[in-house]
């Protein structure tokens, strides 16, 4: 009887732990981000004037990290700059503007500067944060600028810059990408089907690279988040949609990546739920998925309830 308890009780908590849970199992059970993995290494951050990208650099900054601050608008890097404080910061913080779309010659230049900004330490860490999303549509509405816009930024450039920047990392035997994937590259995304097959292919591509490279010294951290509570979608009409707050996200990205983790999925419930069933039985995820695909397009695009309520499995969609 005592037995038969201890192992309900275990069930019962295994259970609340995963209904609460914001993250894959592996990654909850790490804390803290490992200081000594950032402290006085070079850490290159695309993406990084606004959203994730900026928590990620305040928050490695903290950490005493030497920051490379990449993206279009040099402005906003220099606000970025400005607000950072640690170790390094804001005074030896560079700032490289960056377009992922300018092609590999402009792509090569900015790989020789960054690793030229801190003598005899090149990049360290490359934070892959920088990411183009259309805005949500049926998967045969994309146009072809839409589709080559997307492949571009997410897809084409990210995987230039890393096949630019690794060599420098094979030559000194150490270097580590963390690559801000999504769930929507584990899992079906209707009404972001490009955005996704953009995400499927860094997830394919960075996994293979990690088992190419990860015997000379080059690590991976591929991180997939469900849906993040950023500026950039502060003026939902659908505030009940559940969240995760971007700067637990940023941290959460910085423990997988200190903790040497391969995968990181970063979500509340139900996206978890359905990322593991997609992963450990595709029969049934990729059947729920077909059951909301449909209601989760309309809701999308009209921007009219959650698009990750299971309710949408019964065709009930709140309101606005």
């Amino acid at each position: 009887m005592v037995v038969a308890l201890l192992f309900l009780g275990l069930i019962v908590l295994f259970l609340f732990r995963f209904a609460t849970a914001y993250g894959d199992f592996t990654l909850m059970s790490k804390k803290h981000p490992k200081r000594q993995e950032i402290e006085d290494k070079v850490v290159w951050i695309t993406g990084a004037s606004r959203g994730i990208g900026e928590i990620l650099a305040n928050q490695l900054a903290s950490l005493g990290a030497k920051l490379i601050i990449s993206a279009r608008n040099e402005a906003e890097l220099e606000r970025v700059r400005t607000q950072l404080k640690g170790k390094h910061a804001p005074g030896e913080v560079k700032i490289l503007p960056l377009d992922l779309a300018s092609g590999e010659e402009s792509l090569r230049k900015a790989v020789e500067k960054a690793e030229s900004f801190f003598p005899g330490s090149g990049v360290d860490y490359m934070i892959h944060n920088a990411a183009f999303e259309r805005p949500k549509s049926s998967a045969l509405d994309v146009t072809e600028e839409g589709l080559k816009a997307t492949f571009d930024v997410n897809v084409l450039g990210t995987i230039t810059l890393t096949k630019l920047l690794a060599p420098f990392m094979l030559k000194r035997g150490r270097g580590h990408f963390v690559v801000m994937s999504s769930a929507a590259g584990k899992t079906p995304a209707p009404g972001q089907a490009v955005y996704s097959a953009s995400k499927f292919a860094l997830n394919g591509y960075f996994s293979s690279l990690r088992s190419e490279l990860s015997q000379q010294g080059i690590r991976v951290t591929v991180v997939c988040p469900g849906p993040i509570a950023t500026s950039n979608n502060a003026g939902s009409r659908v505030p009940s949609e559940k969240r995760v707050p971007a700067e637990k996200c940023a941290e959460l990205t910085i423990i997988a990546a200190t903790h040497g983790l391969k995968e990181a999925w970063i979500s509340y419930q139900p996206v978890l739920t359905v990322m593991y069933l997609v992963q450990y039985m595709p029969t049934v995820g990729h059947w729920v998925m077909d059951k909301v695909g449909k209601n989760r397009v309309e809701a999308a695009v009209s921007e009219k309830g959650s698009t990750y309520s299971m309710s949408l499995l019964f065709g009930k969609k709140k309101a606005s």
